[in-house]
């Protein structure tokens, strides 16, 4: 048995209660900041705690929330229950020879990699931030840099208990209740109530990265690059200038990496190999003037950044900090896009469908929206997740300033290129899509459905998301 992790996480974990499940009415919203509804938030200490607010849930239902970064409503429940989840941390068991470990439901990335570096392990998969729980990984089924290779966190979760909203408490794997299991995975929360979950380790010798970085002079080339060394590298991502026009359309830079191994550290490194302890860098003011994110902005900063990139450059060091979480060194950087928030738009679309990417980017580039970030990834396997949201394909995510009367309509656009191609829209970063374009770009929501009708015949477990879409 492992020490339990102690202390609040670094960036907003939730505050636990002297004791019981409390009860606080609060406005709660996504990251994204856009369409925030009032909710009565409790703090479940222990399994019973859980059971109860499932037991007796208020008329409009019962949500778990961890650290609120979904960007959309997924852990937003109006008039209803969310239980914060991040009141039940900590490590329940491990065994770093092996390497698995077991964790509450309510514990972040950020504290389980201080806790496994030391000891020579990682996450398997982490995505842009380490503020996120085990649960709501699991739930959004988290994929980061090296899905090509290592598919999404889904994949490395061995197990997990799951508590119904039909009150029936269940330990699932691929190999016990398969079925459950696979819905809950990507299922953004709606099964019911995770507990907990074993996740498979990465071992490694440092916390350290060794890194690649080129710059790509269009879409094509960058895409070239990518399909050509990508099988390379374990990570690999690329930023794309969405503002960039004619010639120089999609022109990107990539950045691969792997794991440093000891051997490629310096002395003053190998003293303290495997220390891991990011600490945030400067805090966004609470007021943010609107409108500071925009197109010249943007532009600028595409301009500086591209040509601040080098041509080539191979083999340089970096945190795991810096190379995965750049934007937790910036406490609050959602709010940079003033008090209106933003929404972040990701979609895959299959391989052989390049010309979709391609016409999205070319969207993008005519109707002059400033994406700050704008993030190219290649997918590989899918896997048996009903509304698992990775597939063998291109993957963009774009961060877009909500409030322009444009937005809803060239979102509305891409939503049709990204349905004719075969593909889909993340449902963890959705704040807007249709309901009636669910069924096209999730085929095997209906299985779906029917595994969480037979968990949870009442709709006990329930979410903004769930009645914007029909879920």
């Amino acid at each position: 048995m492992s020490p339990e992790i102690a202390g609040p996480s670094p960036g907003g974990a939730g505050v636990r209660p002297p004791g019981g499940v409390g009860g606080d009415d609060r406005l709660l919203s996504g990251w994204g900041r856009t369409s925030p509804t009032r909710a009565t938030v409790r703090w479940p200490l222990t399994d019973d705690d859980v059971a109860h607010c499932l037991a007796e849930p208020p008329q409009r239902g019962v949500v778990a929330r961890g650290l609120g970064r979904s960007y959309g409503d997924a852990a937003q429940n109006a008039g209803g229950t969310v239980l914060e989840m991040t009141s039940r941390r900590g490590v329940l068991a491990a065994d770093l020879e092996a390497g698995w470990v077991r964790v509450a439901a309510g514990t972040s990335l950020d504290e389980l990699m201080r806790w496994l570096l030391p000891r020579g392990w990682f996450v398997p998969v982490t995505p842009g931030t380490r503020m996120v729980t085990i649960g709501g990984a699991i739930a959004a089924d988290i994929h980061g840099k090296n899905h090509h290779r290592d598919g999404s966190f889904g994949d490395h979760v061995r197990a997990l208990r799951l508590r119904t909203g039909g009150g029936e408490e269940l330990t699932c794997s691929p190999g016990t209740h398969p079925e459950v299991f696979w819905a809950t995975v990507g299922g953004m929360g709606l099964t019911g109530v995770i507990l907990d979950a074993t996740v498979a380790l990465l071992p490694v010798e440092t916390a350290w990265m060794l890194v690649d970085a080129e710059r790509a002079a269009d879409l094509d080339d960058l895409m070239c690059r990518m399909e050509s060394r990508d099988h390379e590298y374990r990570y690999s991502v690329a930023w794309v200038d969405c503002l960039a026009r004619g010639g120089s359309l999609g022109r990107g830079v990539l950045t691969r990496g792997d794991h440093a191994p000891l051997a490629a550290l310096d002395r003053p490194r190998r003293e303290r190999p495997r220390h891991f302890d990011p600490r945030p860098v400067v805090t966004t003011p609470q007021v943010v003037p609107p409108g500071l994110v925009n197109r010249l902005s943007v532009r600028a900063f595409n301009e500086l950044w591209f040509r601040k990139a080098p041509r080539r450059r191979v083999g340089h060091l970096e945190s795991i900090s810096y190379f995965f979480h750049p934007l937790d060194g910036v406490v609050g950087w959602n709010r940079l896009y003033g008090p209106r928030g933003f929404v972040q738009y990701q979609f895959v679309v299959p391989f052989g469908a390049e010309d979709a990417l391609r016409g999205a980017i070319e969207l993008m580039s005519r109707s002059g929206a400033p994406s700050f970030l704008a993030v190219l990834k290649r997918f590989g396997r899918a896997n048996p997740g009903p509304l698992s949201f990775p597939a063998p394909g291109w993957t963009l995510a774009l961060d877009l300033p909500a409030g322009s009367v444009e937005l809803a309509g060239l979102l509305d656009l891409m939503d049709e290129i990204v349905l004719a191609a075969g593909g889909r829209v993340y449902l963890a970063k959705d704040a807007r899509v249709r309901a009636d374009h669910l069924g096209g770009m999730y085929p095997r929501l209906a299985e779906w459905s029917d595994v969480r009708a037979k968990l949870d015949p009442a709709g006990t477990v329930t979410s903004d998301l769930a009645r914007r879409l029909g879920l």
